[in-house]
């Protein structure tokens, strides 16, 4: 594949972090429109996700007890992924918050892309929506004519393109870094200062679980499943955090 003739960089705010963007295309116009059909993609996920934001998907299931809601495929397919890491970690995976009692497990997902809320809950979807958003704006640059790009939020990144990336590991021992190429990484740190405090550590669920480590960071296919495996590997003993990771064919990465 012969190199892109045009390569352009944004960062902007989005999903309470930094979003940068690189995107390489055969000519400024098109690389210009794959970026901000990328950011559009970061935001949509933003808008479906937010977890109080009025009228968002995650919004309205915290808000329906007991009741029915519709909700976006895109929210469907991250609620698919939290529900398969919630079996497969015995419930130490739950993205729902302590206020209130209602878990991953009252949630009942149907044909159609509609959700059964059996509980009140207070869905927080953090990070593996964030994870989520850098997937979709990759998709985003590949759909609009990009030969390759990097889509980095805040822990959370994924690139593609002919030739691999050197990425350093935010978390890790000083100057590591890793070389990646067509695939995601994310970075978790127990306790970490960007995270809302409301927001920290709830991935041990009901468990009383004790974080295994400091730091993480995973190499997986998509960033949000990343994402999510990085609150496995923290949160869950030792041997079902490696089982999970295999799963999904994950790979932590050692300083």
């Amino acid at each position: 594949m012969r190199a892109a003739t045009a390569v352009l960089s944004r960062l902007r705010v989005g999903l309470g972090t930094l979003v940068a963007i690189d995107a390489e295309a055969d000519d400024g116009e098109t690389a210009a429109r794959a970026l901000e059909s990328a950011y559009h993609a970061v935001q949509s996920v933003e808008r479906l996700m937010h977890p109080t934001r009025s009228g968002s998907d995650v919004a309205r299931l915290n808000a329906s007890p007991g009741g029915y809601v519709a909700v976006h495929p895109w929210t469907s397919e991250v609620l698919d992924l939290c529900m398969q890491l919630n079996g497969l970690s015995h419930g130490v995976f739950d993205p729902c918050l302590p206020a209130s009692s209602g878990r991953m497990r009252d949630l009942e997902l149907l044909s159609g892309g509609g959700v059964l809320v059996h509980a009140s809950i207070r869905l927080d979807l953090g990070g593996v929506a964030k994870g989520y958003a850098v997937d979709r704006a990759i998709e985003a640059l590949r759909t609009a004519g990009c030969e390759a790009g990097l889509v980095n939020a805040g822990g959370d990144l994924a690139v593609f393109g002919p030739r691999p990336r050197r990425i350093v590991c935010r978390g890790q021992d000083p100057g590591y870094t890793v070389e990646l190429r067509d695939a995601a990484l994310a970075t978790s740190v127990v306790g970490g200062a960007s995270r809302p405090p409301e927001h920290r550590g709830h991935y041990h669920g009901v468990s009383g679980a004790s974080a295994s480590c400091g730091s993480v960071c995973v190499v997986a296919g998509s960033a949000a499943a990343a994402d999510a495996l990085t609150k496995c590997l923290l949160w869950c003993d030792h041997v079902t955090g490696e089982e999970i990771l295999a799963h999904f064919g994950g790979r932590r990465l050692d300083a």
